[in-house]
């Protein structure tokens, strides 16, 4: 990754830090908001899918945009609106208010991978189209880890109104260089070399210049469609975990202080981003031999694999330092399941990438929404978290099947 589009990427990187320091924070600020608003831990639940729902039901409209107005205008768009809504948290006076607060919350944020991914399109050479991916996750793998002490700190000596009004005002501020400093096009862009233009267009995925119009019925019957939305709905009850109940789950577990579980929680979020880059890295290497069907499959079946070991052998764990080590293997795997995961929506969706990736992640995030509220219920049904993780183990199971039958070269039209 040289100049250009080490640029393009290192914006897209702390972009995705930041969608996650965001999202994060109601997680670390979970104790003192359920105090101040008396709120049960199902209650809770519900507070915690509210993001998941409204960020899954606008995923596709989000991708939709950003194919049709690109992903410059798109992009600082959801960002400020995300932002606003993160400092509106602060303001939420009791549980309808906040409910309604992180739903808007969440369709604010959404759009904004589906957009990423349609930029890649256009910016990224193909044989680098997985280490790129990698990156743009890790981001917000590592900013949700290194947010739960920082933010852990802010919140105990802030406040957790004050914490939220900060993250919205950083963000407001980064919509605005965003729009400054990226294009649509490499072609576009003024500081870019003649040559660097000239390798990313013939490196790319052939793009046509003008997009036809392509029906929302047509992605919907593609079984392609159908099974991308399907793996990843089960990524996703693994991963989302980790954003929500990972961090209450283990200082109430194992009886920690507030920072202390921020830093254990940390833990499997920065395995999560070193599954996406060591997956990205191993795409890039099985394509660049010529196997490009396989490039995608084998990453993705070996992360839902370690995921489902890790979850059924953490749950066996009685010691905090054994129980986040196997919960980290989880996530190292699930978030290997990435990369394949959004390479492959483009693979097949081209300039439909946003409308294609943001179907995906819809499916995706209505297992999050399922993942807030199955922690808490079954937790409170049966009295152990091992039902939960037992579960998302066969998930992870079951999308191992899937990833075989997915074929990246039968594009949608």
């Amino acid at each position: 990754m040289i100049k250009g589009r080490f640029i393009f990427v290192l914006g897209t990187f702390f972009l995705t830090l930041l969608l996650y320091v965001d999202r994060i924070c109601i997680s670390v600020a979970k104790d003192p908001i359920a105090k101040s608003l008396d709120l049960s831990k199902e209650q809770m639940g519900w507070v915690l899918s509210a993001f998941a729902l409204g960020y899954a039901l606008f995923q596709t409209p989000g991708g939709m945009l950003a194919d049709k107005l690109g992903a410059r205008k798109v992009l600082t768009v959801i960002v400020i609106v995300w932002s606003l809504f993160t400092g509106f948290t602060a303001k939420a006076w009791n549980y309808v208010s906040m409910l309604l607060i992180r739903f808007l919350f969440g369709a604010g944020e959404a759009g904004a991978f589906p957009a990423i991914n349609r930029a890649v399109v256009s910016w990224i050479p193909l044989n680098e189209r997985g280490i790129v991916t990698g990156i743009n996750f890790s981001g917000s793998r590592l900013g949700a880890a290194f947010a739960l002490p920082l933010l852990s700190v802010l919140i105990t000596n802030w406040g957790w109104q004050n914490t939220f009004y900060l993250l919205g005002a950083i963000g407001v501020g980064f919509a605005f260089i965003w729009y400054w400093l990226f294009k649509d096009k490499p072609e576009e862009h003024p500081l870019l070399s003649l040559s660097e233009k000239e390798f990313i267009v013939t490196n790319r995925q052939p793009i046509t210049t003008v997009v036809a119009k392509l029906p929302f019925k047509n992605i919907l019957v593609q079984g392609n469609m159908w099974l991308a939305m399907l793996q990843y709905f089960c990524s996703n009850f693994t991963f989302f975990f980790a954003l929500t109940w990972l961090y209450p789950h283990i200082k109430e577990k194992f009886h920690l202080e507030a920072v202390a579980a921020g830093w254990y929680a940390s833990l499997p979020l920065i395995a999560g981003a070193a599954g996406n880059w060591f997956s990205g890295w191993w795409m890039d290497n099985i394509y660049t031999k010529g196997n490009y069907r396989k490039s995608r499959w084998l990453p993705a079946a070996t992360g839902f694999s370690l995921s489902a070991a890790g979850l059924i052998i953490s749950s066996f764990m009685t010691d905090v330092n054994a129980a986040v080590l196997f919960l980290s293997l989880a996530i190292f795997g699930a978030d290997m399941t990435l990369p394949p995961s959004w390479a492959f929506c483009a693979d097949i969706g081209k300039q439909q990438a946003g409308a294609v990736s943001g179907n995906m992640n819809m499916a995706g995030n209505l297992g999050a929404f399922i993942t807030s509220l199955a922690f808490p219920y079954l937790l409170s049904w049966v009295g152990s978290p091992s039902v939960f993780f037992y579960l998302a183990a066969v998930l992870n199971i079951a999308a191992i099947f899937t990833w075989l039958k997915m074929n990246p070269e039968k594009t949608i039209n």
